[in-house]
């Protein structure tokens, strides 16, 4: 079965700096009815627009989550792939919405409830097994750095493997026991992240990061098989589009903006061909495209959030974010469920716990004590 790429439109409110400069709005959102309204400032003429989900200046985190995010993460409990991502224009709130304010249960964002979404269905499960693990990395000037490894800045290789896709080689990944693990681990990979101050963003994301959850399950079948899943979750926050002549950007940051808004256009060149149905998708063109492969037009359940800011000054570039979220929901994926996965770890724990067993049972039976003591959980 073929389910769209499902696309979320959020507005955030004008900032102080906007209204010392009386900028005016000129996004509407219809929340009711899934609806954008774009007003030209120049001519007054208005562009209304139908996405999955609308969320306007005064939406709540957790209705952001529990709205469009919620569902995906049951997906990844069962066994499917799924991506989120944030997409838009530099200081639209990308990592406000995918991080929020951790010291703020109201403000926190999609990835610290991914955590506790996660770890609450593990602890309400008693059938199952589960093992959690993470990885993080960044996408800083096309070069790939492992953000949990921060004192080994070593560029990583993306690498393609036959009927599996693209991976980052030597990627290190860290098994979770719990939601708080799992934000140390964030937080510590975000202060690894590349940031600078632009003319459109004090604190500005120079980098695309990609968090990654994998869950591996094991539960026993009514007939006594193992049925082993393994779902992925990629949880990206992607640098925001600039315009040079808005950031003034010279040097080091004038090179970060062509490289941030490169990888962009050929994110954005992917979406059309997959929405023109072209025969040549250019996945190769950029690190963070082959790395989404699956993502769009894959095996993967996908929810694109859109952020935009309501700004006078920034129609054009509201426009265009806006624009490009109305050419991604029409892209198909084909997600199923990865049943048996080959490389899956729970398996060699399994494997591990049973050989352990039965060296226990030699040894209890050479000293004489009943073996049969280990046949329970170890």
């Amino acid at each position: 079965m073929s389910e769209t790429v499902k696309v979320a439109i959020r507005c955030r409110p004008i900032s102080e700096s906007e209204k010392q400069e009386n900028q005016q709005s000129v996004v509407r959102v219809d929340s009711t009815r899934n609806e954008v309204f774009l007003v030209n400032p120049k001519n007054g003429e208005e562009k209304q627009f139908t996405f999955d989900y609308t969320y306007p200046s005064n939406s709540f985190q957790k209705d952001v989550y529990e709205n469009c995010a919620y569902s995906l993460i049951e997906s990844v409990l069962e066994g499917y792939n799924s991506t989120i991502f944030a997409y838009g224009q530099t200081g639209t709130g990308k990592t406000f919405t995918m991080e929020g304010d951790k010291d703020s249960d109201e403000n926190k964002g999609i990835i610290p409830r991914v955590f506790d979404h996660i770890f609450t269905n593990i602890e309400g499960s008693s059938t199952v097994q589960f093992l959690v693990s993470c990885s993080m990395i960044e996408l800083y000037n096309e070069d790939v750095f492992d953000l949990l490894k921060p004192k080994i800045r070593e560029k990583l290789d993306v690498k393609e493997k036959a009927g599996e896709g693209f991976y980052v080689k030597d990627l290190s990944t860290y098994d979770m026991k719990s939601a708080k693990e799992c934000m140390t681990m964030l937080e510590a990979g975000s202060k690894n992240r590349k940031t600078g101050e632009t003319q459109m963003n004090k604190d500005s994301s120079r980098s695309h990061s990609i968090f990654s959850i994998i869950i591996e399950t094991s539960v026993k079948t009514e007939d006594g098989k193992e049925l082993l899943r393994k779902g992925k979750l990629n949880l990206v926050d992607l640098a925001g589009s600039e315009r040079q002549a808005k950031t003034k950007a010279i040097g080091q940051a004038l090179e970060e903006a062509k490289k941030i808004n490169l990888s962009l256009v050929c994110l954005g060149k992917v979406i059309s061909g997959l929405v023109q149905g072209s025969k040549h998708i250019p996945y190769r063109d950029s690190k963070l495209t082959k790395l989404l492969t699956d993502s769009l037009g894959g095996n993967t359940k996908t929810l694109m959030i859109t952020n935009i800011g309501p700004a006078m000054k920034n129609y054009d570039e509201t426009l265009n974010s806006i624009r490009y979220a109305n050419q991604a929901k029409n892209i198909k994926n084909k997600p199923k469920i990865n049943e048996d996965p080959k490389d899956a770890k729970l398996r060699e724990i399994q494997e591990e716990i049973i050989k352990l067993r039965e060296y226990l049972k030699s040894l209890a039976t050479s000293s004489g004590i009943n073996p049969t003591i280990f046949d329970g959980d170890l």
